[in-house]
């Protein structure tokens, strides 16, 4: 499972609300909406750019499509994820796009993307990941693979604290924490963010869960002081003021995985790619130590999906040929192939029963995760928001601030950001 360099997608998307801080930007950006469509065979050259280990796994990949396509040439260039966002704004500039990419939460662009032909079929798709995909009410962007968050656990030191099982509920979350500490000897029950970068998106499963939204129906308006955010960021301070979780917690995944590994730390939340690093660290053989389980339920078990998008550009010079490329990579046998070429969870719920996935143990809890996973809303102001949620946690968690207080402020701030 490839790991995403999350400093560089942070960065990214703190350039992407800079850029449109000045209000929101015409729904179309002044272009005609295109006439594009699915090809019954692509032709030609498609241009396809890509991050990270997905930008240098598609050329062997998508020989594959080439020879199902004769005639067709898929040129992939590997883009290095600290050059995307300038990348990108360049070239959508000056009309010099790709025909697709990788597009990995970036709704800033969205002027420039094609809508989502009605050939392209994501009724098999995870819910969740589609609405990834939707701004403005439009399908914008089709589901490529997914990232969700999963409880992980010691299933030797659970025994040992007297647990056969995973929690199914937040008060057993809690319970089995403090029993990892006082029968097993853990320094500290379970990993939770205390108000580092990323600390608000990494804690939205309990007011999710707890069946508080971010946002009104229509999205006019943020709702982060109420009832369910408050109950669920009370639940949250409660890990921190009884000494189940580090305060002063290093948020380095390498330390995370270090901290698994030793018991110091033996629950966290967190996505797919600990796995592979888990694996890379101690061996297969560990993989008998833990296990991974669906997050404990308050009204509901919801956690956050991610991951990244495939894009056709309004200016692309190839479109029908690159929807056509858009199709074959949503399509489950081919997700499933690209899952043991890289190790990216499918987006299309039937890729899941390829042998690969479901017959790995680890992976059934995010299959099934997936199917109640939300995403925030796709609009650049949500980057702003996160940040200042990130401030309120840590007043929360370092403070000693009360929660009301806190949300009242988070409640503020989100106002004076809007909701573009």
């Amino acid at each position: 499972m490839r790991y995403r360099p999350a400093g560089a997608v942070v960065a990214m998307l703190a350039m992407a609300a800079t850029l449109t801080a000045c209000g929101r930007t015409d729904e179309d950006g002044g272009q005609a909406q295109p006439s594009s469509t699915v090809a019954a065979k692509a032709t030609g050259t498609i241009t396809m750019w890509a991050m990270g280990n997905e930008g240098k796994l598609l050329p062997g990949f998508v020989k594959k499509f080439q020879d199902a396509n004769p005639g067709v040439t898929v040129e992939v260039t590997a883009v290095p994820w600290d050059a995307a966002y300038q990348k990108f704004q360049t070239a959508i500039a000056s009309g010099n796009v790709p025909d697709v990419a990788m597009m990995p939460g970036l709704p800033v662009f969205k002027d420039a993307f094609a809508p989502v032909p009605d050939a392209i079929d994501t009724s098999g798709m995870y819910p969740g990941a589609v609405s990834t995909g939707t701004i403005g009410g439009r399908l914008l962007e089709v589901p490529w693979y997914v990232d969700v968050r999963v409880l992980y656990y010691r299933t030797d030191l659970a025994e040992k604290a007297g647990w056969k099982k995973a929690p199914a509920t937040w008060d057993e979350l809690r319970r089995m924490a403090k029993d990892m500490q006082q029968k097993a000897g853990a320094k500290w029950g379970i990993r939770l963010p205390a108000g580092t970068t990323g600390s608000f998106l990494s804690t939205l499963w309990m007011p999710w869960s707890n069946g508080a939204d971010l946002m009104n129906a229509d999205r006019s308006a943020w709702t982060l002081d109420n009832p369910g955010f408050a109950e669920a960021y009370e639940y949250l301070a409660s890990y921190f003021t009884q000494r189940i979780a580090d305060p002063n917690v290093d948020t380095a995944t390498a330390a995370e995985v270090k901290d698994f590994l030793a018991g110091t730390t033996p629950m966290v939340v967190d996505g797919p790619y600990v796995r592979s690093i888990i694996a890379m660290a101690a061996g297969k053989q560990f993989a008998s130590k833990y296990a991974t389980a669906p997050l404990p339920a308050k009204k509901s078990s919801t956690s956050f999906v991610g991951g990244s998008n495939l894009v056709v550009f309004k200016a692309a010079k190839n479109p029908d040929s690159a929807w056509k490329l858009v199709q074959w990579l949503s399509q489950a046998q081919t997700q499933a192939a690209w899952y043991a070429a890289s190790g990216d969870l499918p987006a299309v719920r039937g890729a899941w029963q390829d042998p690969a996935l479901a017959s790995d143990p680890t992976l059934a809890a995010f299959g099934e995760q997936l199917k109640t996973a939300k995403a925030p809303p796709q609009i650049v102001s949500f980057d702003k928001v996160g940040a200042a949620g990130d401030s309120a946690i840590e007043k929360i968690v370092k403070g000693g601030g009360k929660v009301a207080d806190a949300l009242r402020e988070l409640q503020q701030r989100a106002d004076a950001i809007g909701e573009s």
